[in-house]
């Protein structure tokens, strides 16, 4: 307790607590436009930081980290567009609550339980974090890739109607992935000739052309139609009753756990743990045919676990050195850039600055809640604009964010390819969110299949032989099966009813 007091003694001067409002209102700012992320908002405030003291700059650093996970939920719920990859399935109820006038509850709802995801993962981060990342080391390419191939099947869930539909977006979403120098033995594959292509194709412009563009497409066809309605918004208090909240208690706290968990996993983060999140609360409902139509359930799954891997990312950054995100990432290069090299001995070394961090991270979360609770009417603002004005905007900033990320125009040109495909699979019911998400798994699949593989001198057989693979890939078959039998029955009771 004592070190806690003398973090918070830290950061409790006016510069330290104005940077970390001024990160956090940054980080919403980026996580609300289409285009930007955290890594990309740390990456342009880093040289800022270089003349600051370490407390300083990490204030600035954190407050923008924790800010741009929640602000995707703001353009994700208004207009339907995800700010970042973490807020994909917020759009899946969000954006219905907000077409039926609640929009304003919705915004509500997503922060308080962004706020509170946050804070349990920095209990976690804080009481257990040594625990958890030795745990995480256990972990071998046969875990990697049995979770991923469990994170693909749960997409069925998410699929809408059609199982299939749903399994056959994600298979595009990997086949996107095959595109470029192939992993461990870098042979070119599908690149036709373009030394653009050598490199593969982003998540960033998949995501933006995915869901952005296809957007404004979308709405540009329906306001040719007339079937653009002005539409009015009201909302007060938190957007929860006291009822509500312990109805969403058990939801609420498997989405915590499955967002830290996911964190602690380097590589992972939060775009699956949203998806993955909202694929199990709708398992668990039951009333899973709510979820899709505006029910506050998705939206707290999705934003109590893509909160909840900010803490849980940290963990293995500041107890092993290996980042557990993008975000942690440019953190980690913070650290190198001070002189401070994460790892087992940062907790004896340089505790000062651990436990300042530890209160950057509450503060910046409550300043989070504050901002986007009191800021609501300004966001609101955003649907008074007119569709002509405020589309281009979108289309100019999701242009510029695909071009910063590489300097390669090229991944402008991305962002067209995408938001065909996405507009095209949009007329034949196909669910966008499985390409995203068999695009961010399909690389962890192929490496951790290939290194596995040579691991074991060619033997699939070991991948069930390990402990925790082989239950995860045993879980999966018999999830697959279920989902089969279940989708028969689904057709004849159709048949019989019909």
């Amino acid at each position: 307790m004592a070190n806690y007091i003398i973090g918070f003694s830290q950061i409790m001067n006016p510069l330290c607590l104005l940077l970390g409002l001024l990160g956090t209102f940054l980080g919403i700012f980026f996580g609300a436009s289409p285009g930007m992320t955290s890594s990309m908002g740390i990456a342009l405030a880093l040289p800022l930081t270089y003349s600051m003291g370490i407390v300083n700059g990490m204030s600035l650093l954190l407050g923008i980290y924790i800010g741009s996970i929640s602000g995707g939920l703001i353009t994700a719920i208004l207009i339907n567009i995800p700010g970042t990859p973490a807020s994909v399935a917020t759009t899946f109820d969000g954006h219905p609550m907000a077409l039926r006038g609640e929009g304003g509850r919705a915004i509500r709802v997503g922060t308080l339980y962004s706020f509170l995801g946050g804070m349990v993962s920095l209990a976690a981060l804080f009481l257990i974090s040594p625990i958890l990342a030795k745990w995480a080391l256990k972990f071998s390419y046969e875990e990697y890739f049995s979770i991923a191939v469990l994170s693909l099947l749960l997409i069925s869930s998410l699929s809408g109607k059609s199982i299939v539909k749903g399994l056959v977006s994600a298979l595009i979403g990997v086949m996107f992935t095959t595109i470029g120098m192939a992993p461990v033995d870098t042979v070119r594959r599908y690149t036709f000739g373009l030394t653009s292509l050598d490199g593969g194709l982003k998540l960033l412009p998949l995501m933006i052309g995915i869901y952005a563009v296809a957007e404004v497409l979308k709405v540009a066809a329906a306001s040719d139609q007339g079937d653009m309605k002005p539409l009015n918004y009201k909302s007060k208090g938190l957007g929860v009753t006291w009822k509500e909240f312990r109805e969403q208690f058990k939801n609420f706290t498997v989405s915590s756990l499955l967002g830290v968990g996911i964190g602690i996993l380097p590589g992972l983060g939060a775009a699956i743990s949203n998806l993955i999140a909202y694929s199990v609360s709708k398992k668990m409902s039951k009333q899973p045919e709510r979820y899709g139509t505006g029910c506050i359930d998705g939206l707290i799954a999705s934003e109590t676990a893509n909160n909840a891997v900010s803490g849980g990312a940290l963990i293995p950054l500041l107890t092993m050195g290996i980042p557990g995100d993008a975000g942690t990432t440019m953190l980690l290069a913070a650290f190198m850039l001070k002189g401070i090299t994460p790892g087992p001995l940062l907790f004896d070394t340089y505790s000062d600055v651990i436990y300042a961090m530890f209160a950057i991270l509450i503060v910046a979360n409550i300043m989070m809640l504050l901002i986007q609770i009191y800021g609501l009417p300004v966001f609101l603002k955003l649907l008074s604009i007119p569709k002509n004005i405020l589309l281009p905007v979108v289309m100019v900033l999701a242009s510029i964010g695909a071009f910063a990320m590489n300097n390669r125009i090229f991944d402008v040109w991305s962002i067209l390819f995408f938001a065909i495909v996405g507009y095209g699979l949009s007329w034949f019911e196909f669910p966008p969110a499985p390409i995203v998400l068999g695009f961010v798994l399909g690389p962890i699949i192929e490496l951790n299949f290939r290194r596995g593989m040579m691991s074991s001198y060619g033997t699939f057989f070991n991948f069930f032989t390990r402990p925790i693979s082989g239950t995860v890939l045993v879980l999966t078959i018999l999830l697959l099966i279920i989902q089969i039998v279940r989708t028969i029955r689904t057709r004849q009771k159709t048949k019989i009813n019909s």
